[in-house]
C-alpha cells in the first residue's frame, strides 16, 4: 500500500505569544540582565552588593555629609575639637566648596580668571556643534576650534601682549591645566599617529626604519620617564639662558607619548583593510594621497573608533603624572591641598579624592559615551 507523503502542511501552526519587545523595560531586562542563568546570578549578586554598600554609600557622601564651613572645624567631632558628634563620619564638601576655584584653576589670579573663563566658554560653544553630526559649517567649525582658539588661549591665558598682566605657567593648576593638555594631545596625536603609520608602512626603507624606530622607541618607556626627560634633560642640550617653558615641555612630552600609541592604533586599522580596496582605488587611477585620503583611511579610522577613544582616555588621565615636573593638575592640586592646615581633617582627604575621581569619570564617560555614538551613527553593515 503506498504511502501518503505530503510536503505541505494540511494545519495551521498554534499561535504563539508575540515576543518581549526590546524598547520595553523587561525586554530590555530579559536581553541584557536575564538572558541566561550565569548573567541571571551575576545581575543578582551585582542587585545584592548594591543593597548592602549602596545605602551606606549614599549616607556618607550626601546625608551625613558636611555641606558648609570656613574652615576644619566644620568636619570635626567633638572628640577632635569640632561640633559634630562623636562617632561622626561623612564628606567634608565644605572643604571642596572653599578650595573649589583653586582646583579649578590653581593659582592663577583671581583678577585674572575672565581669561581662562572665556576660554573655557569658547571651547564649549565651539565644540558642541562639532560633534552635532548635522551641524552646519564643519570645515569652519573645526578651523576655529583647532587652530583659532589656542592662538588665543595662549595670548589671553599667556598674557604680555596687547595689555594683558603676564601670567607664569607655574601658576596654572588644576582642571585648566589637564584640559589643555589633553586637549593638545589629543589635537597633536591623531594626525601624528596617521603620519607614523602611514611611515612605517612605507616602501622606503629609510622613512619606515625611522617610523619604526621612534615608536618603539617611545613605546618602550613610561611617560613619567619621557616626562622626566623632557623636564631634566632637555635644557641640558640647550645653551644657557635659552630654556623652554616648564608647562612647553609637558605638553611635547605628552604629545609624543601619545603620537606613538596613537601610530599602532591606526596601523591595526591600516592591516584590517582588505587588499582589494588598495587595488580597486589603483584601477580608478588615484595617487598614493588620494587612495589614502578617500578610501583606505576613512574605513580604517572607522574600524579602530574604540582603540583611538580608548587611547584619548588614557592620555586624560595620564595627564595627572606632570606632577613629577612640579606642574599639578586636578588630582595633583588635590593632594597637594591636603597639607592645608586649614582643612586637615580624617575625612578631607578621601572627599578630596572622590571628588578628583568623579571629575575624571565625568569626561572619561562622556568620551566613550559619544565614541558609542560615532560608532552606531557610522555603523552601515546591517543598514538597508
Amino acid at each position: 500500500m503506498a504511502e501518503n507523503i505530503t510536503y505541505v502542511r494540511d494545519q495551521f501552526i498554534p499561535a504563539a505569544q508575540p515576543p518581549v519587545s526590546d524598547s520595553t523595560i523587561v525586554g530590555w531586562m530579559r536581553k541584557n540582565l536575564f538572558a541566561t542563568w550565569t548573567d541571571s546570578a551575576m545581575t543578582i549578586a551585582a542587585l545584592v552588593a548594591l543593597l548592602y554598600f549602596l545605602p551606606g554609600a549614599i549616607d556618607w557622601l550626601f546625608l551625613s555629609a558636611v555641606w558648609t564651613g570656613e574652615n576644619r572645624t566644620a568636619c570635626l567631632t567633638v572628640d577632635q575639637g569640632g561640633a559634630l558628634p562623636s562617632g561622626w563620619s561623612g564628606a567634608c564638601w565644605a572643604y571642596v566648596g572653599d578650595r573649589f576655584v583653586q582646583f579649578m584653576f590653581g593659582s592663577y589670579p583671581r583678577d585674572q580668571l575672565w581669561r581662562p573663563l572665556l576660554i573655557g566658554g569658547l571651547f564649549v560653544a565651539l565644540l558642541v556643534p562639532l560633534l552635532m553630526p548635522k551641524a552646519p559649517r564643519k570645515g569652519l567649525n573645526a578651523i576655529l576650534l583647532l587652530v583659532a582658539l589656542p592662538i588665543l588661549a595662549y595670548v589671553l591665558l599667556l598674557g604680555g601682549h596687547f595689555g594683558l598682566s603676564h601670567v607664569e605657567t607655574t601658576l596654572w593648576g588644576g582642571l585648566m591645566v589637564t584640559l589643555i593638555l589633553s586637549f593638545v594631545g589629543i589635537v597633536i596625536s591623531l594626525p601624528a599617529g596617521i603620519l607614523l603609520a602611514l611611515g612605517r608602512r612605507s616602501q622606503m626603507p629609510i622613512v619606515r626604519t625611522a617610523c619604526i624606530s621612534f615608536i618603539e622607541l617611545i613605546r618602550g618607556v613610561p611617560l613619567i620617564t619621557v616626562l622626566f626627560m623632557a623636564s631634566v634633560l632637555l635644557p641640558l642640550f640647550l645653551e644657557p639662558g635659552n630654556n623652554i617653558d616648564k608647562f612647553l615641555r609637558a605638553l611635547i612630552g605628552v604629545s609624543v607619548f601619545a603620537s606613538a600609541y596613537m601610530a599602532e592604533v591606526i596601523r591595526g586599522g591600516l592591516q584590517a583593510i582588505p587588499k582589494g580596496q588598495y587595488e580597486a582605488a589603483d584601477a580608478l587611477g588615484l595617487n598614493y594621497f588620494h587612495k589614502m585620503t578617500f578610501v583606505v583611511l576613512p574605513q580604517a579610522i572607522k574600524l579602530v573608533i574604540p582603540g583611538i577613544v580608548n587611547t584619548f582616555i588614557g592620555m586624560f588621565k595620564d595627564t595627572s603624572l606632570v606632577t613629577i615636573i612640579s606642574m599639578y593638575d586636578l588630582l595633583g592640586i588635590v593632594k597637594a591641598s591636603f597639607g592645608d592646615s586649614g582643612w586637615i581633617t580624617p575625612v578631607t582627604p578621601l572627599t578630596g579624592l572622590i571628588f578628583a575621581g568623579f571629575t575624571f569619570w565625568i569626561f572619561c564617560f562622556g568620551m566613550s559615551r559619544y565614541s558609542a555614538f560615532v560608532e552606531r551613527r557610522l555603523d552601515k553593515s546591517h543598514k538597508r
